[in-house]
């Protein structure tokens, strides 16, 4: 990481102003010959001439120029904040590469942050989560994790895995008589401890994970029930096609939505039954696909009419749904109501008719997903950081079995890979760490 980067840090297109980045050793040396300046002071914005290769003015813009090591990658860093455009930026980076920069690769500054210690892991993640993120809550809580707040509490789970390495380390060397009877106690609960906080954050993360990604909602019924009238609705035009002849929603239609400050990505299902041709029979599949990706399920059932064999299969299908919410949505009441609403006293029911209003269902979708993003409850931004901690619960719950059997070879490598999984979120770990709370909290052969 020697050579020095280049790249246009904001949006391509036309806008008021754009921004070109160059980090590295020669980012001042290149700054003094586009801006014919022999100095310029350090974070403090100057508003001068820009030009190129042949001397030729591009541009007044600002240069601000970040000192290292006290700038985003710990290198010397200037900015170009120039008018925005399909050119003068361009020409911008064109000049710095000629002056002997290079074109930066995706992600290398946030890279060169990591390397040079200026952020972790769980951090750089988050720089990327935070622009592609779909709500206000989500940007909210990106934000904790950029603070810091999940590298804290994976280095507080870390600290307390490499307390019990070094303690079983330290065992593996002694006889198991001369060890105190309350240690295996205690690393078992310190364990216990562990995989609990660690379970805890994993379920909160996969609970609430549309805050980060939008939540999806999933829109299901028998054919012909008003599913797609409250997806027109939903999206103030005719997207799907509304006919009285059932089947006429032969697959998913899908589209992206905004309740309150969320962002919703809504389908339309298929209406389930039991198919009669094998176009429909696709359409149900990814219909039931759906409702096991969802956060939420809008269950729909006509109320104009008695509830019917198709309409107990939905029935059946939404009582066994766990950990998702269900919403029963008694469409058609502007008729004679005629089901027996009795049947959903353990649901929550909205009654609407789709023809006129949906309001009070977009009410209650909207309180509800205003509760599933209103919790101070850290979570996890993406699946690779869920993948770790599903693998260092994995690794905390052989370590146990090894634990109770007094196998401490097996028992330290598994707590070993815990510690190693928890690394993939923040930072990689250092044997000196180890060896740090070995000579620390230990005065064994006195």
């Amino acid at each position: 990481m020697s050579d020095t980067i280049a790249a246009i840090a904001t949006a391509t297109g036309v806008g008021s102003i754009a921004i070109i980045r160059v980090s590295g050793s020669r980012a001042l040396d290149i700054a003094y010959k586009l801006t014919h300046k022999e100095s310029l002071k350090v974070r403090e914005a100057t508003l001068t001439s820009l030009y190129n290769k042949d001397n030729n003015l591009i541009d007044q813009a600002i240069v601000i120029y970040f000192k290292s090591p006290n700038s985003f990658t710990g290198e010397d860093i200037v900015e170009f904040q120039c008018h925005g455009g399909l050119v003068v930026a361009q020409e911008i980076l064109d000049t710095t590469i000629y002056y002997g920069a290079r074109l930066a690769e995706p992600g290398e500054f946030t890279k060169r942050a990591f390397f040079n210690g200026k952020i972790d892991l769980s951090e750089a993640e988050a720089i990327a989560k935070m622009i592609e993120t779909k709500s206000v809550d989500g940007a909210k809580i990106i934000a904790r994790q950029l603070k810091g707040e999940l590298s804290d509490f994976v280095n507080d789970i870390r600290d307390k895995l490499i307390k019990i390495l070094a303690h079983s380390e330290v065992m593996i060397d002694y006889a198991e008589d001369d060890i105190p009877s309350d240690i295996s106690n205690n690393l078992q609960n310190t364990l216990l401890s562990v995989k609990k906080d660690l379970e805890n954050l994993l379920a909160s993360s996969i609970r609430r994970r549309g805050i980060i990604e939008g939540f999806w909602l999933a829109i299901i019924g028998k054919p012909n029930v008003g599913k797609s009238s409250i997806l027109n609705k939903m999206l103030n035009y005719d997207r799907a096609i509304v006919s009285d002849i059932a089947g006429t929603t032969r697959d998913s239609i899908e589209e992206q939505i905004k309740i309150g400050s969320h962002l919703v990505r809504v389908a339309d299902t298929a209406g389930i039954r039991d198919a009669k041709d094998k176009i429909e029979k696709l359409g149900v599949d990814r219909s039931i696909k759906w409702i096991e990706e969802s956060d939420i399920i809008v269950a729909v059932f006509d109320a104009s009419k008695s509830i019917d064999k198709e309409d107990e299969k939905i029935l059946n299908l939404i009582k066994k749904i766990k950990d998702k919410y269900v919403i029963v949505a008694l469409n058609k009441i502007d008729k004679e109501i005629v089901i027996d609403t009795s049947l959903f006293k353990d649901f929550d029911v909205v009654k609407i008719s789709a023809k006129k209003s949906i309001n009070e269902l977009l009410s209650k979708i909207e309180k509800l997903l205003n509760t599933l993003s209103k919790s101070d409850e850290l979570i996890l931004i993406s699946n690779r950081q869920i993948d770790s901690v599903k693998k260092a619960i994995n690794e905390v719950n052989d370590s146990l079995e090894h634990l109770q059997s007094f196998q401490l070879e097996f028992f330290s490598y598994h707590i070993n890979s815990a510690i190693e999984a928890l690394n993939e979120i923040t930072k990689p770990y250092r044997h000196e760490e180890l060896l740090d709370k070995m000579f620390s909290e230990f005065c064994l052969g006195k």
